[in-house]
């Protein structure tokens, strides 16, 4: 276990400051400060919100995961941080900050895809990937399947949202329904009081002609949102949680049923699941049910590791160091909208060995 590379992780891409330390494939410690109680009164993450959360927050939970991890930060092989895609400013906070402690001790570099680094983190629950994988990935700003032959190299979108995500229509739903915010986790909870087949909401881009793998939700979003509204206009109370159970059937069969034929169409023989959505439990339950009629093998990591979190970009970074892929340069940016085909950022090695040579010297004489 020694000789497995000892990773650092960092991720800002939203609004949660994730700070995690792996050995190989082994969790050391999963260190998060959330800023979600400052963005509840406005309905939704605010960037500017975010970015200044994370600024306050970094040192501290850093310092938190080390002292979890029992290591200092000198006993590190390597230090990966979100490069992208998510939120500007969030982004270039943990990609500042990585580059500092990297610089300052002389460690590698990796700026990785946050969408890979979801899909990665399963193999602290389940153990190594296997090749290819199948993903299905469902959070606020994501819903796509991805087929990666290499985690670290090769990661190949086969469909994506055309619109709303799924964790962004939850969120909202519960706002229309009243229910605060972050709307998955409440909507969740109502929706296991109810009945999912008392309201017929439509299932988006479920049609013969209709693109197989791509999602749509915002169709769904306004049929719940107009017959919210019509019950409230004939002065009729509205049934909260038959609406949730619905709309949360609704989301979560289009998934499910889309990524089950992917996983046929492509000869795959399992199915990871990843994201915040990840962590609802009608997804997971309904998943594993349609899973287990077509022989197909289900690994969704706990619901700690689903949401935004340190320990996925870790894992991630650690599978580079493992396949000896080139670190990052240190002119290594954020980038918002950086694809899922680039699982990482690499560099001219050189440079990078150069300045860590430099590093070294300055820290240790």
């Amino acid at each position: 276990m020694a000789d497995e590379p000892l990773v650092l992780g960092i991720e800002t891409s939203c609004d949660e400051t994730g700070v995690g330390i792996v050995r190989g494939t082994t969790l050391l410690a999963d260190a998060v400060a959330s800023s979600v109680d400052e963005h509840a009164r406005f309905g939704g993450v605010v960037p500017e919100v975010a970015s200044r959360a994370h600024l306050e927050a970094m040192v501290p939970t850093i310092e938190r995961a080390l002292n979890e991890a029992g290591v200092s930060a000198r006993d590190l092989d390597g230090i990966a941080v979100t490069a992208g895609p998510g939120l500007a400013g969030a982004l270039l906070v943990g990609v500042s900050a990585a580059k500092a402690y990297a610089y300052a001790l002389g460690k590698p570099l990796y700026g990785v895809n946050h969408l890979a680094s979801h899909i990665c983190v399963d193999q602290l629950e389940h153990g190594p990937l296997p090749e290819p994988t199948m993903a299905l990935l469902v959070s606020g700003g994501h819903s796509s399947l991805l087929l990666s032959a290499d985690i670290t190299s090769d990661v190949r979108p086969l469909g994506a949202t055309i619109d709303d995500a799924a964790g962004e229509a939850f969120d909202k739903i519960a706002r229309v329904l009243n229910l605060g915010f972050p709307g998955g986790p409440v909507i969740d909870r109502y929706a296991r009081e109810g009945d999912p087949q008392s309201i017929a909401f439509p299932r988006g881009l479920t049609g013969p002609r209709d693109p197989a793998y791509d999602f749509s939700f915002s169709g769904l979003k306004t049929a719940v949102a107009r017959w919210i509204e019509a019950k409230r206009a004939a002065g009729e109370e509205v049934p909260v949680r038959d609406v949730s159970a619905s709309f949360q059937e609704a989301v979560v069969d289009v998934l499910t049923r889309k990524a089950v034929r992917a996983c046929k169409d492509e000869g795959v023989d399992h199915l990871m699941i990843g994201g915040g959505v990840a962590a609802n439990s009608r997804l997971r339950a309904l998943a594993q049910e349609r899973c287990e009629t077509a022989g197909i093998r289900l690994r969704v990591p706990r619901p700690k590791l689903c949401t935004d979190n340190g320990a996925m970009v870790a894992a991630l970074g650690a599978e580079m160091v493992a396949r000896n892929r080139a670190p990052s340069d240190w002119d290594l940016s954020a980038d918002s909208s950086l694809p899922v085909t680039d699982p990482h950022v690499p560099g001219a090695a050189h440079s990078h060995d150069h300045v860590h040579e430099t590093a070294r010297e300055n820290l240790y004489t």
